[in-house]
């Protein structure tokens, strides 16, 4: 596949190929809400917490007698029917995260690219070169590209002038290559990435998982013993 490169005016002035295994994939609506409940549940901090009749102070003393009042039988002012009493079943501090295998965080990242190149809502820009840490250049920058919306900025490696020029407008966030994922894709309207960085991208979801070889004549980085 081929996709057209533009450089800060806006300009076509090259295509680049990409690999259609990375960036032609069709959309997996099952896979990609699976990640996005996933992403959203590890930003979750989990640490709201309520106090239970345990923990409220006070209530040691039995409000009245058990019996002969004509009131129902209360044990603690600090029951959960009672006001300024304990909570029950209230949320306590927890962890939200849940992993993702990598199998599906590459699918999932390739299944939005993909959808944002057949909607024309992916720009490959030359380089990011034109930023100089200004808000107004990047916002020059937007208007040339007719960009208006929410944008993700992706370059190949962190880059400080392209995160000060978009770090004052809201509707903008960068984001080095080795970090994007599926979520923050979708939430943006249109991607901007760099040459480099779309080509960073298909290395990352084109590398072989790690797997540990025994390297022959040696038992665990030792060498064996005959």
């Amino acid at each position: 596949m081929e996709l057209p490169v533009v450089n800060g005016n806006g300009d076509a002035i090259d295509t680049i190929s990409i690999d259609d295994g990375v960036f032609d994939v069709p959309m997996n609506q099952t896979l990609v809400h699976q990640a996005m409940v996933i992403y959203q549940m590890n930003q979750r901090q989990g640490t709201h917490s309520t106090l239970t009749r345990a923990e409220v102070s006070g209530g040691g003393r039995k409000p009245w007698i058990q019996k002969h009042t004509g009131r129902a039988r209360q044990g603690s002012i600090r029951s959960p029917q009672w006001r300024h009493g304990g909570i029950a079943f209230g949320p306590k501090p927890r962890d939200y995260r849940k992993a993702l295998p990598r199998v599906m965080r590459r699918k999932a990242l390739q299944c939005v690219l993909s959808e944002k190149i057949r909607n024309g809502r992916l720009i490959c820009i030359d380089s990011l070169d034109q930023l100089d840490g200004r808000t107004k250049s990047m916002k020059r920058l937007l208007e040339n590209l007719g960009i208006a919306g929410s944008v993700l900025v992706v370059t190949r490696d962190a880059d400080r002038d392209v995160v000060r020029a978009g770090g004052n407008l809201k509707q903008v966030w960068s984001v080095p290559s080795d970090l994007v994922n599926a979520n923050d894709v979708l939430k943006r309207e249109t991607a901007l990435i760099t040459v480099d960085g779309i080509r960073r991208i298909a290395e990352l979801c084109t590398a072989p998982r790690f797997r540990a070889r025994k390297i022959a004549g040696f038992v665990g980085g030792e060498e064996e013993q005959a």
